[in-house]
């Protein structure tokens, strides 16, 4: 064994979902041969984006520290973001407050994510926020605070995201006219009862779902369809569409048209074998298409990652990526909620669940990461992935 495969590094950029599941196993594989983890991420407090829109209702998150997650294995923790990749001499430039640092790797884990691009509709950069980061939701919390009595706040984009955005704001601020804007109908991969019971939770809480229409402008106190008509807003939420980081992209790694890093069957960079893309930065193909980014598919493409570096460390071949979706669960509120359960490429089967069951579903899969994270540090057993069947109890469309 060689000086560097005794030492070999691995840096993961990202502390999100997937890249600390990929930080912590790939700690574990390496440790018998004294490999090094080096996790950079631009904050220190573990951000949890799947309660994004509980955020911006002004809901108090727990707060989780990014090193606290990581503690007792040997991983080191840099608070700072990566500014430039060398894939060639294989080095990532990270920005401290202490300064610009340059970190060496033998193997590099990119989870860096993705977020809602606002550059594409005229006036959304300025006069629109997001649910990309912490403290653009604390600035939407913040506003429709101001705006409670009585204000109107549109939320554009009728995508999952969009409709769990939508259905908290009506939920918390009861006073605030909601309008809900999308090209297509909301949950269009659920089966007709589900989204039935989806649509009929919107009416009852007062949102204004339009659908077929296209936003081609927002303005500081409206946003503008196609067509000239003006939907009046004090607060607009934009919540449509997805980019991953330029960074890869400007590397000269091999990209698709929404810059995530084309991979390999084992999620290595196609281009840069020793670059490892993992959750939404990555196209991962299988079988019925390419993975669409979530946190059910991101944690096990980290945890597959990681256990294949170690595979190669310990001179075996690294296996291919499998994945199979299992559930789309979509909070509704506090109080209610919808999940419809899939088939392995995300279609929707006859099972779901709905109400206060929905809601206790959805609490436990989307629990504090730090019971996930525990039991990946005691278990080497594969993440079951394959579940094809709801409980018995969830409904069946028949």
């Amino acid at each position: 064994m060689t000086n560097k495969e005794t030492h070999h590094k691995t840096v993961v950029i990202g502390g999100g979902y997937t890249g600390i599941m990929a930080a912590i196993r790939v700690a574990r594989r390496s440790r018998a041969i004294g490999g090094r983890v080096t996790l950079v991420n631009p904050s220190s407090r573990f951000n949890e984006r799947l309660r994004m829109h509980q955020q911006a209702t002004h809901q108090e998150m727990e707060y989780l520290a990014i090193p606290d997650l990581v503690q007792g294995l040997d991983i080191e923790f840099v608070e700072g973001t990566a500014t430039d990749l060398d894939a060639e001499r294989q080095e990532l430039a990270v920005a401290t407050e202490q300064g610009e640092t340059t970190l060496h790797y033998d193997t590099l884990i990119y989870a860096i994510g993705s977020a809602t691009p606002t550059n594409h509709v005229p006036g959304a950069d300025v006069h629109s926020y997001t649910l990309n980061s912490p403290s653009s939701a604390n600035k939407l919390a913040s506003r429709l605070t101001e705006v409670a009595d009585g204000g109107t706040a549109v939320v554009c984009g009728n995508g999952l995201t969009g409709v769990e955005a939508a259905t908290e704001i009506a939920e918390s601020f009861p006073s605030v006219r909601v309008v809900l804007l999308g090209r297509d109908e909301p949950a269009p991969l659920m089966n007709a009862k589900a989204r039935s019971y989806l649509l009929g939770v919107l009416e009852r809480l007062g949102i204004e779902s339009r659908t077929g229409v296209e936003i081609t402008k927002v303005l500081p106190d409206a946003v503008v369809l196609a067509g000239g008509e003006l939907v009046a807003s004090d607060a607009t939420l934009w919540t449509t569409g997805f980019w991953a980081s330029p960074l890869a992209a400007d590397a000269g790694l091999t990209v698709d048209p929404q810059r995530r890093i084309v991979v390999d069957p084992e999620l290595r960079s196609v281009s840069h074998p020793s670059i490892f893309a993992i959750g939404d930065a990555a196209a991962i193909q299988q079988p019925w298409g390419v993975i669409h980014g979530t946190c059910q598919s991101g944690m096990p493409s980290g945890a597959h990652a990681a256990d294949n570096i170690g595979r190669i460390l310990r001179g075996k071949r690294p296996k291919p990526f499998r994945f199979a979706y299992i559930h789309q669960p979509v909070s509704l509120g506090r109080n209610d909620a919808v999940v419809q359960f899939t088939k392995i490429d995300d279609s929707p089967s006859r099972w779901y669940l709905t109400g206060k069951s929905a809601v206790r579903y959805k609490e436990a899969v989307t629990g504090s990461p730090s019971t996930t994270y525990g039991l990946s540090r005691r278990l080497a057993i594969p993440m079951a992935l394959l579940a094809r069947r709801g409980p018995r109890k969830a409904r069946r469309d028949r």
